[in-house]
């Protein structure tokens, strides 16, 4: 199955503002480079995070909002690939070889964040994986991600 990137967001500090970049080096166990979590022997579930779009999309339309994909805080932002049933998988993004170990619940501060009552309740379990670097590469926008 094929899936492939369609955003990328980058964090550099906590509580600023994510920004969209075409690409980003991932680095084996520490993270991407530039995002806030960057560091060595980083915890492998704070190293990358995916969330789909069509998860994105179907919140906006539940909601009646148009919320960007970029605000909802996660790395990459992916098409056509249910992240859920790659938990405990590897799988590549481009050339970057993933393993994914944890989804990545929505918490009180992304509700609040982005001024939501119910964001918790109607996301719990589709807001994305956590994931672990196994080698270095670059990951751009259009990637395929196969699994």
């Amino acid at each position: 199955m094929v899936g492939s990137v369609i955003e990328i967001g980058i964090h550099t500090k906590r509580g600023e503002s994510p920004f969209n970049v075409k690409s980003v080096d991932a680095v084996k166990g520490k993270g991407l480079v530039n995002n806030r979590h960057f560091s060595d022997n980083n915890n492998k579930a704070f190293q990358i995070t995916l969330i789909e779009i069509e998860n994105i999309k179907y919140y906006n339309t539940i909601t009646k909002t148009n919320i960007p994909a970029i605000d909802f805080r996660r790395n990459i932002i992916v098409e056509g690939v249910r992240l859920n049933n790659l938990v405990g998988k590897e799988f590549f993004i481009g050339n970057v070889k993933i393993k994914a170990h944890d989804l990545c619940r929505p918490c009180k501060y992304l509700q609040d964040y982005l001024k939501q009552n119910n964001l918790i309740k109607e996301l719990l379990l589709k807001a994305g994986i956590r994931c672990e670097i196994l080698n270095d590469g670059k990951i751009n926008v259009g990637d395929e991600i196969k699994y």
